[in-house]
């Protein structure tokens, strides 16, 4: 008997929701007055951020996706958006396990990952990540999948 790993079959699955949103972005733009926030690992080796932002934020930082973006390519492991700072149009790219948060305020929808990777970008063996959903109906209530994992 195969022991599953749900864990990382969830984070597949919801990585996949992000992916497939910032496809449709891509495409067609925003509408709806949907806008996103992304908060990520700047320390993660699969992403590439300009300098400066970087140092200022060694580890972990959020972008918004609401109306200065532009040339945003969505792949099947990673993104890359230009966002202006200061005036002046940087790239990004954005490992998808780099990711910690996406949330689409316009409707309420949130998702929290934890990030685990090793010095190359691959997941760690024999640690999760916890993935966390917020649908929206309660604005206080996230449900959290490791409440769900035996202790």
């Amino acid at each position: 008997m195969s022991d599953f790993q749900y864990d990382k079959l969830i984070q597949k699955a919801l990585v996949s929701v992000v992916r497939d949103v910032l496809e449709d972005v891509a495409q067609n733009g925003l509408t709806n007055n949907h806008h996103f926030y992304i908060r990520f690992r700047t320390d993660h080796p699969r992403v590439s951020i300009p300098a400066f932002l970087k140092e200022r934020h060694p580890e972990e930082v959020m972008i918004v996706i609401q109306y200065q973006y532009w040339n945003l390519k969505v792949y099947s492991d990673h993104f890359v958006v230009d966002l202006s700072f200061n005036g002046v149009q940087e790239t990004l790219n954005i490992a998808f396990d780099a990711l910690t948060a996406f949330v689409d305020p316009s409707v309420k929808f949130a998702l929290q990952f934890t990030p685990s990777f090793e010095d190359d970008g691959t997941p760690r063996d024999g640690e999760h990540k916890s993935v966390e959903i917020n649908s929206g109906n309660d604005d206080d209530k996230i449900i959290s999948f490791d409440q769900l994992r035996k202790k």
